[in-house]
């Protein structure tokens, strides 16, 4: 019989789906990871990040995990918890949707929301106010997806094979939204071990460090979820063949795009990161090219699909 014995058992072995409608030749692929049952990639690492601290004894029966995080992985995380028996606080920035903060309330995680538009150092940012928490909470445990060596460990041990597997070997490009630079460090070094001649392309918000000329490049943006205004520990960017800027405008007109063409309702990151990837295919056709979906776009009905919102953003095309 196939049953798993428990829900984090059906993490991972996401479809990959040819997206012929918008991209005829056939060459590119998406890999749907917000059909993990957490609905994003971040239930791999959040499951890898507890058991790592679990064996280490970092993390108690009964102790509190504190992560600041987009949504994704303190979703992962409270599906984790609640399965374990932890309590969750996910420490988030103001511009994450608001469904995200309710998914994680559904949960059962504390949320505390912080300013999106102060330096990480900043006391009030969400990264500095989860480091507080962590002092403070008896017995707290903060994972830290930026620093955490299980974060690309995981993607190296699972999604690297799948992709690999599902492709027989004749993946030619890979491409990735860099958030954490998890995904794209764990999967790219693993399909470089199998190939060295896999290239690897990330995919970067505009406003993002990772592809600012200057520090005055550096600047926020509404795509959610990737992009970073400091470097992690856990991106080597010696795995990055090469970069693929994107726009809120670009991104967001991919993902409503995305679901009138290809029936896929994937959130602004994966709209980004197949707005990359479709440059790529376009530029390389007798390669095959993988991208990543991280989350669905049920997390962002009131801003990407919502024609209001757009057009007081000034991103809504009103002639699409």
């Amino acid at each position: 019989m196939e049953i798993h014995d428990d829900v984090v058992a059906a993490i991972g072995n996401t479809p990959l789906v040819r997206l012929r409608r918008l991209h005829p030749p056939g060459n590119l692929v998406a890999k749907l990871e917000y059909l993990n049952p957490g609905g994003s990639s971040k239930d791999r690492i959040a499951l890898a990040m507890i058991e790592r601290a679990e064996r280490l004894g970092l993390l108690r029966p009964g102790g509190t995990i504190v992560e600041p995080t987009s949504g994704n992985t303190g979703v992962g995380l409270a599906m984790v918890a609640a399965l374990k028996g932890y309590r969750l606080v996910a420490v988030m920035a103001d511009k994450q949707s608001k469904e995200k903060q309710d998914l994680l309330r559904a949960y059962g995680a504390e949320v505390v929301v912080c300013p999106t538009d102060v330096a990480p150092e900043d006391p009030r940012s969400y990264y500095s106010v989860a480091d507080r928490l962590t002092r403070e909470i008896p017995g707290a445990y903060r994972p830290d997806q930026y620093s955490n060596p299980a974060n690309p460990q995981a993607q190296y041990e699972t999604t690297g094979p799948e992709i690999w597997r599902q492709t027989d070997g004749e993946i030619g490009i890979f491409v990735a939204g860099i958030g954490t630079g998890g995904t794209i460090t764990g999967v790219g070094r693993y399909l470089k071990e199998r190939n060295p001649e896999v290239m690897v392309v990330g995919v970067d918000p505009e406003g993002s460090i990772y592809t600012a000329e200057s520090d005055e490049d550096v600047h926020t943006y509404l795509t959610e979820g990737v992009g970073e205004d400091f470097w992690p520990e856990t991106f080597d960017p010696e795995i990055v063949d090469r970069y693929e800027q994107v726009t809120d405008a670009e991104a967001f007109a991919m993902t409503r795009r995305l679901v009138r063409e290809e029936g896929l309702l994937v959130g602004g990151s994966g709209g980004m990161a197949i707005e990359g990837a479709l440059r790529v295919a376009r530029e390389f056709p007798d390669e095959l090219v993988v991208v990543v979906v991280p989350d669905s776009g049920r997390n962002y009905l009131g801003k990407i699909f919502d024609d209001d919102w757009m057009r007081e953003q000034g991103l809504l095309d009103e002639e699409a």
